[in-house]
């Protein structure tokens, strides 16, 4: 069964907001790196991406959110992840309770890399518009 892989953005007041849905993998990282560069050529510094409809991220997937945020940086800009607490299936995988316990699986996939306090993290878009400096903890 082939898996749809989608990047969608809006602009939101300051921000532009990309929501990222599907598999977050080798075959399909490009494809988000090329869009956050897109918006960072148009000249747009505030960067949201919600990944919380990314049921699945791997290694391609994490350098291409650690290269956006290296990006931004040198140019003074800001970068919000979305990871709700639920992942993109709202806990319901075929994962046990105990597996799905951790919040999304990007969300995992970042602290069992050591990268996750990088990332400027929050539950939802309100939250990630917003400029307020509690971000959702690890």
């Amino acid at each position: 069964m082939a898996v749809a892989f989608n990047v969608t953005g809006v602009e939101r007041g300051e921000w532009v907001v990309l929501r990222v849905s599907g598999e977050l993998d080798l075959m399909t990282s490009p494809v988000l790196r090329q869009r956050v560069h897109d918006v960072v050529a148009e000249g747009n510094h505030s960067l949201v991406v919600d990944l919380s409809e990314v049921f699945f991220c791997d290694s391609s997937g994490v350098g291409v959110l650690i290269a956006a945020r290296r990006l931004l940086r040198s140019c003074q800009g800001r970068l919000r992840l979305i990871l709700p607490e639920g992942g993109a299936d709202g806990g319901t995988s075929r994962a046990s309770g105990a597996e799905r316990g951790g919040g999304s699986h990007v969300n995992r996939v970042l602290g069992a890399l050591g990268v996750r306090r990088l990332f400027d993290v929050r539950p939802d878009l309100d939250a990630a518009m917003s400029d307020e400096v509690d971000p959702l903890s690890a």
